[in-house]
């Protein structure tokens, strides 16, 4: 089994998840904030079972308690410092 993880992160913020990106992995950027319950549902859908949120885009999400929180075949991470990534 495969463990597909993407990294997402508001499109104006320069600074987090820049290593992953730099090494080739899924790093989506939002245009707008508001978008992160979609694009949540979107990257679900396509199997992806860690998603790695910045602490500004999880904020805006009102699915991650009430969809994810129990869901155990995906694994929702808000990153706290994005200078650490």
């Amino acid at each position: 089994m495969t463990m597909k993880i993407s990294w997402m992160k508001y499109e104006k913020d320069a600074k987090s998840f820049r290593l992953p990106q730099a090494l080739g992995f899924d790093v989506f950027s939002l245009k707008e904030p508001e978008e992160v319950d979609s694009k949540l549902r979107e990257l679900v859908q396509n199997q992806y079972d860690t998603i790695i949120l910045s602490n500004e885009l999880a904020g805006f999400s009102q699915d991650i308690i009430k969809k994810y929180a129990q869901n155990k075949d995906v694994k929702i991470i808000i990153s706290l410092d994005r200078d650490k990534l």
